[in-house]
């Protein structure tokens, strides 16, 4: 999330997906909320920047993809296009799974709400650095 920011994203949306290992609720959720929104305002500080990005609350990985996220992108190691030969965009919506990856069936759905497929390369990265360098190629 740090390095997310320092890098200039501008909204952060925890998801909770299928294979999510960690579910919190209630007051765990809301102390890791705190706790996100503490490192989000050290990071601007770190990168200089005047603008804190929404730290939104968490959701469901399908009450997220039945929301409008407009220019929408799913990271997945069999996509058949790359994100490394797209043209650099000023804004897009990024969803990132978690270390198990996302389920077949969050795939197809995000792609049937207009998410585009994409390959970050031929390796397969943990979460953390999949999201660092799909951010630093956009």
């Amino acid at each position: 999330m740090q390095k997310a920011v320092e890098l200039g994203v501008n909204k952060i949306i925890p998801i909770f997906s299928e294979r999510c290992v960690v579910r919190l609720k209630g007051e765990k959720l809301q102390k890791r909320l705190n706790h996100w929104q503490k490192i989000i305002i050290g990071a601007c500080e770190q990168s200089g920047s005047s603008v804190i990005p929404r730290l939104e609350s968490a959701m469901r990985f399908d009450d997220f993809i039945n929301t409008n996220f407009g220019n929408g992108f799913v990271l997945h190691h069999r996509a058949d296009k790359s994100l490394l030969k797209m043209d650099k965009l000023d804004q897009a919506t990024l969803i990132i799974g978690p270390e198990g990856g996302l389920s077949e069936q969050e795939i197809e759905l995000a792609t049937a709400q207009g998410a585009q497929a994409l390959l970050l390369g031929s390796r397969i990265l943990r979460t953390e650095t999949a999201s660092l360098a799909a951010i630093a190629n956009m």
